[in-house]
């Protein structure tokens, strides 16, 4: 079994109160124990910062998406808070970094232009399946599953440079909550996400190389709290762009 490497990153706590604990997930940190990754994941920093055991996580990031990540502290709110996720009553909003180019037709699903002729806004619909012991999704012929509104902003000049490419900041606004799902409807439009080592295809690297981060950061979370029923909102502070920066 390989050792688990030290995750060099800081898990920044953007709010916090009786019942929830909101961190700004780093890249690479994965939410919960899984696989190798046992200590160097958000849920056991927490536990161990507040020295507390009955902490959970609201809803998951994979752990090469950074950003708003929340946490329960209070074991009778755990049902209140995880229903707001099943539930889909909560507002997310992702960025990414991407190529600019002309979005190609997937072999599946529908891509639909919000404001034709221009090309973006758009949205993306399909049916994704995540089989158990594969590490790829895969979209396939079906009833729509996974829906995703995308933004094109602006050019980012110094990740352009870096690749040798034009790219752009995108802002992702997803309908629904499959695995992997932004990252395989940007693969799928021809724009893969800068630094994502499944899609297009799978590329091997160190454990402890923490060099190429996904460029992918939920960067919005809004709810009403369920208990209180005030409206929320957390901003990532998570840098795009920030291996490029540091090259």
């Amino acid at each position: 079994m390989l050792d688990e490497p030290d995750i060099p990153f800081d898990l920044p706590v953007l709010y916090e109160d009786e019942a929830i604990i909101v961190v700004d997930k780093p890249h690479f940190l994965a939410t919960m124990p899984r696989g190798m990754w046992y200590r160097q994941t958000a849920l056991m920093r927490l536990r161990e910062r507040y020295n507390d055991p009955r902490i959970v996580p609201a809803h998951r990031l994979d752990r090469p998406t950074a950003g708003v990540l929340v946490f329960v502290r209070d074991p009778a709110a755990r049902g209140a808070y995880q229903l707001v996720f099943q539930n889909r009553r909560a507002r997310k909003v992702y960025e990414c970094l991407a190529p600019v180019r002309v979005p190609q037709q997937p072999h599946t699903g529908t891509v639909v232009r919000l404001a034709a002729p221009r090309p973006f806004p758009l949205e993306r619909r399909s049916h994704i399946v995540k089989t158990r012991g594969v590490l790829c999704a895969q979209e396939i012929p079906g009833v729509v599953n996974a829906v995703t509104r995308i933004e094109r902003a602006e050019l980012d000049r110094t990740a352009s440079a870096r690749a040798g490419e034009p790219i752009a900041r995108y802002v992702l606004h997803p309908q629904t909550g499959k695995t992997h799902q932004l990252r395989v409807h940007m693969n799928a439009l021809g724009l893969p996400i800068l630094g994502d080592d499944f899609y297009p295809r799978i590329e091997q690297r160190a454990y402890g190389d923490f060099s190429q981060p996904l460029e992918l950061v939920a960067r919005v979370l809004e709810f009403r709290d369920p208990l209180t029923g005030e409206p929320r909102r957390f901003v990532s502070r998570v840098p795009l762009g920030a291996a490029i920066s540091r090259m």
